[in-house]
Formats: structure tokens, sequence, C-alpha cells
């Protein structure tokens, strides 16, 4: 049966699905930000579940398929070995998961913490952009405005 089913989600086909399928969650984030929907699914544990149920079926694929999981430890040896691994689909396409995840994940975190500090969603807007293309640096100007709301300083929150 895995069989069947890695034939059509092959990784290319996982990649575009995973582009198309994370844009109504920020689209929820930047525009219904105080909806239920937010609320239930978006900023709940379902998004996670899902990329790491993708993840897993990836795992398993590429395990059955012999790629060497061993060899992903080279990325800590340079930036010459990150980019031969980048060069590589099935990391690659692990990485990007890893990717939207994390992103996704921080702008859940940015969209809670704007509704306990009352931040209005306009305001928040250009940081959750950033955070989706380049994740630290919205969370960075993020942060800079909730200083403002929070009237604190906080390294650790």
């Amino acid at each position: 049966m895995i069989d069947q089913i890695s034939q059509f989600f092959t990784t290319e086909m996982i990649y575009i699905w995973l582009n198309i399928g994370v844009i109504p969650f920020w689209l929820v984030l930047i525009v219904f930000p105080q909806s239920n929907i937010c609320k239930y699914i978006v900023s709940s544990i379902f998004p996670i579940l899902v990329f790491s149920a993708i993840y897993t079926y990836l795992i398993v694929l590429f395990f059955k398929s012999g790629y060497n999981f061993i060899d992903n430890f080279d990325l800590y040896k340079g930036l010459a070995n990150l980019n031969e691994l980048m060069s590589n689909n099935s990391f690659l396409i692990t990485f990007w998961i890893h990717f939207l995840a994390i992103n996704l994940f921080c702008g859940s975190w940015i969209v809670r913490d704007c509704q306990k500090f009352q931040i209005s969603k306009y305001l928040a807007f250009v940081p959750l952009l950033l955070t989706y293309f380049v994740g630290p640096l919205g969370i960075f100007l993020y942060w800079l405005i909730r200083i403002f709301f929070a009237k604190r300083i906080s390294l650790f929150d």
C-alpha cells in the first residue's frame, strides 16, 4: 500500500502541496486572528500533527530507499557540507517541512501573544508576513512592537 501512495506522493508533489497547504493557515493568522478557526485549528497542535505525519511518511520512504541519515550530521562540518546536503532532494524536503512548521508555530505564537497584550492585528500584519518569509526578522520586529504594549523588555517570555 505504501508503494501505491509513494507513487502519487512524490517529494515534488509533497513540496507543491506543502506550499499551497500552508497558505490558508497564514491567511487565517493574518486576516482572522481572533476567529475560532484560528484558535482551534491554526494555533492548535493540528498543523504540527500534519507536518509530523508528512515528515514521518518521508522518513519511512527515504529509509526504504536506502537513504543514509547519518550523512545529515555532515551539515555541522561546514558550509560546503551543508551546500552538498541541500543538493539532495530528500534532505531538502525534510528541511523545508522543518522550516514551514517552525515559522507557522512562531506565527501562531505571535497571534496568541498579540491577543494577550491586546495588540492590534494591523500592527501584527508586517511581523507575521516577515515571519512567514524570513522567520527571525518577523519575530524580532514583533518583539520591538511588543515592548511598547507590554511596557517592559522581557528576554525570557
